[in-house]
């Protein structure tokens, strides 16, 4: 996500159904595409008795199909909020996972918001947010219920990026989006790599904490500082590349023991964009979340995007 390509027409997508949750990421959406460029469009997918309805009339032949008024409602807050670049609105009928996959196929992002009516009432929480981000052709930014109010109020240069990095794993695309984001906000961007060390073999046979009869947390490994090294020589062979296109960025490098998404959730209360890979690369991985993604989808406290690979030639 950068100005470098502003104007090649694709647009925003942003998923509305009427909810406030769906209006801020609406917003976030907004400012975003007026940063890059781009335009917008505003999808509603509509419910099932609304198009069991439509498909009833339009097979009768006599009357017009009815109105979309959660769209309605929608294009009135969108004008009465102003907008610096061309905004359309697209009633899209089907299932939310295939619907707005197919509407975002050929878009810049597609942005959402993390709870809603309908269809997106479970977003974050079960199958339909996994399937959504599997399946979008493109990044995928989920704005959540609860985000920091000073993320979304900085618009689309507030505040620092995140970059769950992989050194070995994440996609080149995932690390680009990143800079490019950073770029846009005109913010530093953070990458994080997250090394699990492995215990030390005396921990292995410790006694049992006598007030809980439980094991005592395990020591680090006894050769912590050289994986530690070891993992800052590689994450720097991924940025090194990409901190030579991206001049004007400032990148901080970030490597530390610990858990991944525990690590990138705590973060996230203090940045205003949070970048993952959909799925670390894998000879049978083609429509899968990654665990950390699913994660921080759940938990993360500022917009999340899940950047997919490039499709396979």
């Amino acid at each position: 996500m950068n100005d470098e390509s502003a104007g090649d027409g694709r647009p925003v997508v942003a998923a509305v159904d009427g909810s406030e949750h769906s209006l801020r990421a609406l917003s976030w959406a907004l400012g975003t595409a007026e940063a890059l460029g781009a335009p917008v469009v505003v999808a509603h997918v509509r419910s099932e008795a609304l198009q069991l309805g439509a498909a009833r009339i339009a097979s009768l032949g006599t009357e017009p199909e009815p109105p979309d008024t959660v769209l309605d409602a929608v294009r009135t807050v969108v004008e009465e909020r102003g907008h610096a670049v061309p905004v359309r609105y697209a009633s899209l009928d089907g299932a939310v996972t295939e619907a707005l996959p197919e509407a975002a196929r050929e878009a810049r992002l597609l942005v959402t918001g993390s709870r809603g009516h309908g269809g997106f009432a479970t977003l974050l929480l079960g199958s339909t947010g996994r399937s959504l981000a599997a399946r979008s052709p493109c990044p995928l930014v989920v704005v959540p219920h609860a985000a920091r109010s000073a993320a979304l109020d900085g618009g689309p240069r507030g505040g620092r990026v995140l970059l769950g990095l992989h050194p070995e794993e994440t996609p080149d695309e995932v690390v680009e989006f990143a800079f490019g984001a950073a770029g846009l906000r005109r913010a530093p961007l953070e990458a994080v790599t997250v090394l699990r060390l492995p215990p030390s073999p005396a921990a292995l046979v410790a006694a049992p904490s006598p007030a809980l009869q439980v094991p005592p947390p395990l020591p680090l490994a006894d050769d912590t500082e050289e994986l530690l090294a070891e993992a800052r020589r590689e994450q720097a062979a991924r940025l090194d590349p990409f901190a030579a296109r991206w001049p004007g960025v400032e990148l901080v490098r970030t490597v530390s023991p610990g858990d991944a998404a525990g690590l990138l959730v705590d973060a996230s209360g203090e940045a205003a964009l949070l970048v993952v890979g959909r799925h670390h690369r894998h000879r049978i991985a083609e429509l899968l979340v990654g665990s950390v993604a699913h994660a921080v989808l759940q938990h993360a406290a500022c917009p999340v995007a899940v950047v997919p690979p490039a499709p396979a030639p």
